[in-house]
This record gives structure tokens, C-alpha cells and sequence, in this order.
């Protein structure tokens, strides 16, 4: 079931939203206002939280809320990756969460938290119990960036790729499981905190882990899953058969649900980190995920 729906993600993040031309993100603001009261409409029992900020920026949160964005959200949220790209230490986690705390009343979930095996799967296994010291008990939500690694034949949604040289290969390497399935050290901890914490996987369009996955949920003992519900792929052939399958598969969990990426056609860019060129348009996308899948 769908206990919570999530507007965008990440997107104070120079590769998950088109800032050059909103810059004061006032479209970004009017489109997550309009889509909150649209699912508030539908579903009221609902939770209704403003997509994961990255960096964590108390300013930009400050700046949403003058601008009325946060009235009709239950709960803000942030992501944190501090053993890889962020500037700051693992053991600040606290600090992060009180900067956000003290420039507004709702709650903080932390719906991203992760640390790659890059360069080894010690570092993973030290991140994932110092992440669970840190935060369990200390805010309602948290979800660990993820189940699987990205598949190498794939792309991390970054604007830059290769250019960034690691930054851009530890995208592939986030999950508790290999591409293959196999278990990397981390994974025979994770249990230790389920059900409190919970994971984060996106499922691509027609993404062939969704089976197994499923079971890997379980078998870690995973009651809060964090996935994607895409704007861009309702719209291609065949879409309704797939987000029906997917939230099919996923109803035996609490869901919380991310609206994000813009069709190319529809925005004011060609690429789906891009605003809309109709806000209107994404709020009705959320309205009918809520009638359909809430």
C-alpha cells in the first residue's frame, strides 16, 4: 500500500533539476504546491513529503517555504551520502538533521542514506551500522540507498557521466546486493534494523529485478520500500500494464511513492530533469496515481 508520496527528488541537485532556468525554483514550487493538493484531494490520509533535498540546505528549505510550498506537506525530506560525495563527516548526521529541524516544524525523513563498495566493501559495512547508530531513533523515516547496484550497462542519472570521473562510477556500486544478486558484506547486517529502516530501490521501466527483489524484501525483513512512479514512463507504450504489475508486486508494503522526471515533450528542456512546461499537467499525474494505486 501507499502510505506516502514523495514530489520529485533531489531537486536542489544540479542533475535532477533544470535550476538554469528556474532559478529561484519558483516553477518547482508551484508544481509540488499544485501536486499536494491534488493528492490531497484524492487520498487526505495520504503523507504528503517534499522530495529529497541534496545537498542538505537549510536556505533552500527556507526559501520553499516563503514561498508557500510547504503548506499542504506532512513531512520534508533529505539525502545524505557522506562517505561519498558529500563535504562533510558521517558523524555529523545529527547536526545535518537539526540545521533542517530548526527552519521548520514538519518532520524530517532521511529518504536516501547510502555509502558505496567502490573502493571496498568494509567501507559499506562500517557506513551502514554508523548510518543505523546515528539516525535510528532520531528521525520517523529513513531508507537505504539500495537493494541492488545499478547494472553496469546502465546510466546514473547524472548530467556529466564519465566526466566526473569516480563520483560518477560509485552510482553503480550503492546496493547491499551485486548486479547478480549476490550479497556483499553489508548485506548480512541489514536485517539487523528492519523493519525501522527501510530501503530505497527504483525499478526502471520493465526492470527484469523486480521478482527477486521482492524476495530479497522479505528475506531482509523490509517493511518500508521507498520506489519511483515516473511521469515520463506513463507515458509510453504499454505503461499502465507495467505501473500495474509493479505496485502489484509491492502492495504486501508501505510505500512511499516519488513523483518525478518530466517527458521530454513536456518540458521546458527536452530531458526529464527538466520543469514542466504545464505544472497543471504533473498534479494530474499525481491525482490518478492516487486514484489508481492509493
Amino acid at each position: 500500500m501507499i502510505e506516502a508520496v514523495k514530489f520529485w527528488n533531489e531537486p536542489n541537485n544540479k542533475s535532477h533539476w533544470a535550476y538554469e532556468i528556474d532559478p529561484d525554483w519558483k516553477i518547482f514550487s508551484e508544481m509540488v504546491k499544485l501536486g499536494a493538493q491534488a493528492c490531497k484531494a484524492e487520498k487526505p490520509d495520504v503523507l504528503r513529503v517534499l522530495g529529497g533535498i541534496s545537498p542538505i540546505d537549510p536556505n533552500f528549505i527556507i526559501k520553499l517555504k516563503d514561498q508557500g510550498t510547504l503548506d499542504d506537506l506532512n513531512a520534508v525530506a533529505v539525502h545524505g551520502f557522506p562517505l561519498d560525495w558529500n563535504l562533510w563527516s558521517i558523524h555529523e548526521w545529527p547536526d545535518k538533521i537539526a540545521e533542517i529541524e530548526a527552519v521548520t516544524d514538519l518532520p524530517v525523513w532521511v529518504t536516501e542514506v547510502g555509502i558505496s563498495s567502490f573502493g571496498a566493501e568494509e567501507v559499506q559495512e562500517f557506513g551502514l551500522q554508523k548510518t543505523a547508530e546515528l539516525l535510528m531513533g532520531r528521525v520517523d523515516r529513513i531508507f537505504w540507498y539500495s537493494l541492488y547496484d545499478l547494472p553496469q550497462a546502465w546510466e546514473a542519472t547524472t548530467r556529466h557521466r564519465e566526466a566526473e570521473g569516480s563520483s560518477y562510477y560509485r552510482h553503480f556500486h550503492m546496493g547491499l546486493l551485486r548486479e547478480d544478486g549476490s550479497p556483499k558484506l553489508s548485506h548480512k547486517y541489514f536485517s539487523d534494523y528492519t523493519p525501522e529502516m527501510g530501503i530505497c530501490q527504483w525499478f526502471h521501466f520493465e526492470d527484469h529485478r523486480l521478482d527477486a527483489a521482492v524476495q530479497h524484501l522479505r528475506d531482509l525483513g523490509v517493511k518500508k520500500l521507498r520506489t519511483g512512479l515516473s511521469w515520463a514512463d506513463w507515458l509510453r507504450p504499454d505503461a499502465e500494464k507495467w505501473f500495474d504489475h509493479v505496485m502489484k508486486k509491492l502492495d504486501e508494503f508501505d510505500v512511499t511513492a516519488t513523483f518525478c522526471f518530466t517527458p521530454e515533450h513536456k518540458g521546458l528542456q527536452p530531458h526529464h530533469t527538466s520543469p514542466p512546461q504545464n505544472v497543471e499537467e504533473f498534479a494530474d499525474f499525481c491525482a490518478l496515481m492516487m486514484r489508481r494505486y492509493a
